[in-house]
């Protein structure tokens, strides 16, 4: 049954007020809620309306995602991650105000805009990407999602968005060991979890000035022209080698290469 309400929940229309907000666009819908780009109603401010969808509120993970994801942002404080604004419920849904990021994510940059990511400007980014990781860290969040489509590149800073999957981290922060489950691996409640997906977000930058000179496929060592600082680097990111244990090691060593 919450499949099928799944499939034909439509989102709200452009022009729909909740209380002092309105819907501008839909920016996208996820597992549990739909994100719409609003306004503060007679402003031009916008801001970022999330919905739980109806589907969730009869389910206990669905509601407690949402609740954990208010608790979360509205605890912290950091320039380069959205501000929690309001909560309102509005017609038996639940909404999160947030702060709204212009600029274009990773995911536009490489593959709409094809922008191309030199080695160290690839570093360059994950060191920015990592004083925010660390912040998290030091107050006991995992952030579990840190894919291209959540980290937003506007005017050479870059913020990391969409908590939805955002965890306290367990009371043993186990490491985590390699296995073809990557999106587990991701989903993880430990701080190697987001490093694993640096990882992956920085070989989705290198890749970007990549040009195959053959069919044949290869592995990213083996295809990617790069140091073999940066190499180890990833390699530890991705678990082949001695995990990080925490943001602050990454750092050091990033440091060594930019």
């Amino acid at each position: 049954m919450r499949k099928l309400l799944r499939v034909l929940e439509r989102p709200l229309k452009k022009g729909t007020t909740i209380e002092s907000y309105e819907i501008v666009k839909l920016l996208g819908m996820g597992g549990f809620g739909i994100t719409y780009l609003g306004k503060v109603k007679n402003s031009k401010n916008d801001v970022v309306i999330k919905q739980i969808r109806k589907y969730s509120l009869g389910s206990k993970k669905g509601i407690k995602s949402f609740q954990v994801e208010k608790d979360i942002l509205s605890s912290i404080s950091h320039p380069y991650i959205p501000r929690f604004i309001d909560e309102r419920t509005w017609n038996g849904y639940q909404f999160l105000i947030m702060e709204y990021i212009s600029g274009k994510t990773f995911e536009e940059e490489i593959f709409i805009y094809n922008k191309k990511f030199t080695e160290k400007q690839s570093f360059q980014y994950v060191l920015k990407l990592l004083d925010i990781v660390k912040y998290l860290h030091d107050r006991n969040i995992v952030h579990r999602d840190l894919r291209i489509p959540n980290i937003i590149l506007k005017e050479n800073d870059i913020y990391v968005i969409d908590f939805g999957l955002a965890r306290y981290a367990k009371k043993e922060n186990k490491q985590i060991k390699l296995s073809h489950q990557e999106k587990g691996l991701m989903r993880d409640i430990t701080f190697q979890s987001d490093f694993f997906a640096i990882g992956h977000f920085v070989l989705f930058l290198l890749y970007s000035s990549f040009e195959p000179k053959t069919n044949k496929e290869k592995s990213w060592e083996e295809e990617l022209q790069i140091s073999s600082s940066a190499k180890r680097i990833i390699r530890r990111l991705l678990l082949f080698e001695t995990p990080y244990e925490n943001a602050e090691e990454i750092i050091q060593d990033v440091k060594k290469i930019v």
